[in-house]
Formats: structure tokens, sequence, C-alpha cells
């Protein structure tokens, strides 16, 4: 197993690890009793968009071009759109969060390579954040983990994150920010 490959299963296997321990630790025990649990809030609906860059390994290069007939260099460009929506907020501000995010990436090198990644996580009181999902490219599909924190002020929110997303042909590393509004 290459050096990479063993990076990447610990990696993700120390961020399972993390997302389990948050989940048991923050997940207050609910009455039946009680019509409206502590910490359940309205859905909060977080758009916007995104634009980044990915690192793609060699592999990921020559696979495009092997079997999609595509040639890029080893880092692209990102646009896309973030849909989010917020799920539970206890009383320390631990947000449970589901995100869908289709990207078009190459743009910038006159392509466009569609991906869609769906994940689940949570964002602290803070503002730090993790999920973890799926993404489908034309790489294949595989498994998505990103991790970063978003600076507020007032209902204007900027994430910057960091996700590494797995397939057949290798990991890929993107850096994304946006911007998302709050709306309620």
């Amino acid at each position: 197993m290459s050096r990479e490959a063993r990076l990447l299963r610990r990696l993700l296997s120390r961020a399972l690890l993390a997302a389990f321990v948050t989940l048991a630790a923050t997940t207050p025990a609910w009455s039946q009793s009680n019509p409206r649990p502590r910490g359940v809030t309205d859905t909060v609906d977080m758009t916007g968009p995104r634009f980044g860059v990915t690192m793609l390994n060699q592999a990921s290069v020559d696979t495009l071009l092997e079997k999609k007939n595509i040639s890029v260099q080893p880092m692209i460009s990102q646009l896309g759109w973030q849909f989010e929506r917020r799920l539970y907020t206890n009383g320390d501000g631990v947000t449970m969060l589901t995100e869908w995010i289709p990207l078009l990436s190459g743009l910038d090198q006159g392509v466009a390579l569609p991906s869609l990644n769906w994940l689940t996580g949570l964002r602290t009181a803070g503002g730090s954040e993790f999920g973890i999902g799926a993404n489908i490219t034309p790489l294949g599909v595989g498994l998505v983990v990103a991790a970063g924190v978003t600076m507020k002020t007032g209902a204007l929110h900027v994430p910057f994150n960091v996700a590494v997303a797995t397939s057949k042909s290798g990991a890929r590393v993107s850096f994304m920010t946006g911007f998302n509004v709050r709306k309620t």
C-alpha cells in the first residue's frame, strides 16, 4: 500500500472516529412527552456559491485522458453551488447539517467536468466544521471528507474548507470558499 493510501486511510479513520465521538457526546436524551425536544430548531436554509481549486494526482489526470479523452493539468478550477440545511442545534451551538454541492471543474482549461457531493456533518458555535459523504465525478464514485471553518459577520457566512475526495484513481485535494446568507 502506498504512503498516500496509508495516510488517507488513517485520515479517514480518525475523521470517522471524531465524528462518532462528537455526535455521541452532543446528542441530548429526548423525552417522548415533550412535543418539541430541547435543542430542536427550525430548519435554516444556507445556500450560496462555491469556488476553489482541486489538485489531481497523476493517475486521475491519466484516467481522464485515457477513458474520457479529456486533457487537464493537475490543478483545476471548481465552480458550483452549495445547498445546505441545518437540521439541529444544541444549547452549546453545535449544529448538525446536510449539504449538496454540484460543481463544474476545469472551466479554466476549457473543459466542464461535473461532480456531485453530498455531505453530512456538524459545525461548532466557533465555526469549525466537519463533513463526510459521497462524491460522484467522471473519475467514478468515492468518499469525500471535508473540514474547515466558517467566518460570520451578521447574516453573511464565509466558509474556508479543505476536502479530500477518493476514487479508484486515487485521492484529490480541494480548497474551497464562497459565501452563504442565512435565511430562516
